[in-house]
């Protein structure tokens, strides 16, 4: 029988009914629940027009998307990720990107002995990928870590999460450059979660006064010209608040793609037309991210503050839709200090025992519930 750790979430059932019990006397009024990173914002309305647009589509979608689709994927990575060379054809549209982690492992026809790394920190859907395909999940803290290499400890993937969820760190172009290196050197495919790299909050720099952008595994500057052994998946949800489209896609190496392919076809692994029709629009479409990403800053901005105010540290958080704070002590004893306030948020321990004295908090929520939540704080 497969084995599977508990669904994280489901632990904190005590601390929201803590919340809820002394919520109703507090400002707002109700539990302030920054636990999850479930966007809460309009679909943008060139989106929904697609969808509805495309509602009439009584075929079979095409399992490695529109032509239009992949091209659009394409135009989008040279036009906001500085990455000119991609190719269409090893572009393919995935339902949503939880599913490709989750799946990834089994895809790739990995199983025992195998060794799938990922960071010290992490989502844990990619320990989980690991397990469904009943490879081994390993925490790779820094490649040094992983010691003398031999077949049975060389790492067959290894997954990157760049900006990073929970922390919302950064790797810049040398880190990336060296992990590639180094993963060519041992035949190890390297896959990147990217789906936060539309909410970078580092300051401009340079002449231009530029804001930076997040570099992706595919960045020519990191590959050296070729995209062989590398797999960058992103997903609409964050910056186009598409979560419930299942709307996402990987993208790099074209042999890679086309096993995926050919795996997904017979597993009947589809994104329905509709959707593919709204990611198309959505990609042609840079004013609704902008938009979206000020509704983030404008509740990032007093939402930090207040967290500072009342005793936290904010550690890395330099993109991403949470704030990835300590108070010095245990995440679960900061859960009840954060529930007897009405707020919820999730322990750091949900994603790594490195995670021990921090807590994850979102800020997908409503305007007057992060008001909520700072007056609270204050």
């Amino acid at each position: 029988m497969l084995r599977l750790p508990d669904f994280p979430w489901d632990s904190l059932a005590p601390f929201r009914e803590r919340a809820s019990a002394v919520s109703g006397a507090l400002p707002g009024g109700g539990v302030v629940d920054l636990s999850v990173g479930t966007p809460v914002d309009p679909t943008p309305t060139v989106v929904q027009d697609a969808l509805r647009a495309a509602a009439d589509a009584p075929g079979y979608p095409q399992t490695w998307g529109t032509t239009e689709l992949r091209e659009s994927v394409a135009g989008w990575f040279a036009r906001r990720r500085g990455v000119p060379d991609v190719d269409p054809d090893a572009v393919l549209p995935t339902i949503g990107s939880k599913e490709l982690v989750a799946w990834l492992p089994s895809l790739l026809g990995l199983g025992a002995g195998d060794v799938v790394g990922f960071p010290r920190i992490a989502y844990p859907t990619y320990d989980v990928g690991a397990r469904l395909a009943g490879a081994d999940p390993v925490v790779v803290d820094g490649l040094a870590a992983l010691g003398p290499l031999t077949r049975a400890t060389t790492p067959k993937l290894l997954w990157l999460n760049t900006p990073g969820n929970p922390t919302g760190k950064v790797l810049g172009v040398d880190h990336l450059a060296k992990v590639v290196a180094w993963a060519r050197r041992h035949g190890v495919l390297v896959a990147s979660d990217e789906c936060y790299a539309e909410l970078d909050w580092r300051e401009p720099s340079g002449a231009e006064g530029e804001p930076p952008t997040t570099p992706s595994i595919l960045d020519p500057r990191v590959t050296g010209g070729s995209h062989e052994g590398l797999l960058a998946v992103y997903s609409l949800s964050k910056q186009s608040n598409l979560a419930g489209y299942r709307a996402a896609f990987v993208a790099g190496d074209p042999a890679v793609v086309r096993q995926l392919l050919e795996v997904r076809k017979h597993a009947g692994m589809m994104v329905p037309t509709p959707v593919q029709r709204a990611v198309t629009a959505a990609l042609h479409d840079d004013v609704h991210v902008a938009e979206q990403k000020e509704r983030y800053r404008a509740r990032r901005t007093p939402l930090r503050a207040a967290l500072e105010a009342s005793g936290f540290r904010v550690d890395d958080s330099e993109a991403g839709l949470y704030l990835w704070v300590t108070r010095g002590q245990d995440a679960w004893e900061t859960l009840g200090w954060l529930a007897d306030r009405g707020i919820l948020a999730a322990p750091g321990t949900f994603y790594g025992t490195a995670g021990a004295e921090h807590v994850r908090v979102a800020l997908t929520a409503a305007d007057e519930r992060i008001a909520a939540a700072v007056q609270r704080l204050r």
